[in-house]
């Protein structure tokens, strides 16, 4: 290759960097003006009428408003060389020294510039430029110095207020995650055991295995299409605890004793759906089987104004079966509690009190309408 190609092939990698670098800048500019560009505008023309209505005594009204003018454009070429470059080049990695001796020296060159243009467009008598610019560089120079620090301020409090809501939303999106997969392993758990229930009946060809797919159906329907809600109304949490129970009791007979009692009216209230599953399921694996001698589950569900109280006692029997402590660390309470954290923070009251022969839950929970 000659040396003649060799430096245009280095030309045009040069270019094709210098290109790709302007590019990116040029990129970057936009964006900012996109997105703020009528508050760039706005913010502008506020702080020029700001400075003629200040300068107004000093100057007749056409000269101010020229000499504002001025200022105004070298004041947002100060603010700008700062937000674009130096800000991000150096404040922003914490380069400090750097970031100030820079910006002084910008703020050097600029103002000189622009009291060199305010002095053409002052009427003045015998003074030369030079003279003119030593009487009134410190007053350029500082208050020049000023605005291009301010967007700095105002550069470190607006991203500080966006870091904060962008954590939020990231809160929130995280919670929204976790919540859906939490229910995501509830529902799958209240369904084996329902089809467990079935099987069960089948086995014996019983003639209430119709009326528990019917039963069925209707809390699959619920867990479908309605549990992806993040609340729903009370009366369908209830229904679908009706359900559970009257498959409960078509599964066990009359061998346990199972009561159900609700009170307060539960119109127009609506709470996070599938809340006491876990609780009266658990009531039911642990509080009723072969071993147990006159064994119950008994639920109260008490509803006032603004709370909704759930009380679930079960007996237990004097050996657990092994089948059931294994299954005793499942999810179903774990994920409930986090629920509970989760949805109703400060809001809720658990208390769980075991003895030899039974278990109790109380659960409130304030029911927010808002």
């Amino acid at each position: 290759m000659s040396f003649l190609g060799y430096c245009q092939l280095k030309l045009t990698d040069v270019t094709t960097l210098n290109s790709r670098g302007i590019d990116k800048i040029g990129k970057y500019i936009d964006h900012v003006f996109e997105t703020n560009f009528i508050y760039h505008a706005v913010f502008w023309l506020v702080f020029y009428f700001f400075l003629v209505i200040v300068s107004q005594d000093a100057y007749p009204l056409g000269l101010s408003m020229l000499l504002n003018i001025i200022r105004i454009i070298f004041y947002a070429v100060a603010v700008y060389i700062n937000l674009f470059f130096l800000f991000p080049k150096f404040l922003m990695k914490q380069q400090y020294w750097q970031y100030v001796t820079l910006l002084f020296l910008t703020m050097v060159v600029i103002a000189p510039m622009e009291g060199i243009a305010m002095y053409f467009c002052i009427p003045h008598d015998h003074i030369s430029s030079m003279a003119f610019l030593k009487n009134n560089f410190n007053s350029i120079f500082i208050l020049t110095f000023f605005v291009a620090s301010s967007s700095s301020i105002y550069k470190i409090i607006n991203d500080w207020f966006t870091h904060q809501r962008e954590k939020a939303d990231l809160q929130n999106q995280s919670l929204k995650s976790e919540l859906k997969y939490l229910k995501s392993q509830v529902n799958p758990h209240f369904l084996f055991n329902t089809l467990n229930s079935l099987y069960a009946l089948t086995l014996k060809k019983s003639d209430l295995a119709p009326e528990i797919v019917l039963r069925l159906s209707e809390m699959m329907r619920y867990m479908l299409y309605e549990c992806n809600e993040r609340v729903v109304p009370l009366e369908k949490e209830i229904n679908y605890i009706e359900n559970y129970l009257e498959l409960e009791k078509i599964r066990h007979g009359d061998k346990f004793e199972i009561k159900f009692i609700q009170n307060g009216n539960h119109e127009h209230l609506k709470i996070a759906p599938l809340m006491f599953m876990p609780f009266i399921e658990n009531s039911f694996k642990h509080g009723l089987h072969s071993q147990a001698d006159a064994a119950y589950v008994n639920i109260q569900l008490d509803i006032l104004a603004d709370k909704v109280s759930l009380q679930v006692d079960n007996s237990r029997p004097p050996v657990m079966p092994m089948s059931i402590r294994k299954k005793s660390g499942g999810v179903g309470l774990v994920n409930v509690k986090r629920r509970l954290n989760l949805i109703y923070p400060g809001q809720h009251l658990l208390h769980i009190e075991k003895s030899p022969n039974s278990f109790h839950v109380n659960l409130e929970i304030e029911l927010n309408q808002n």
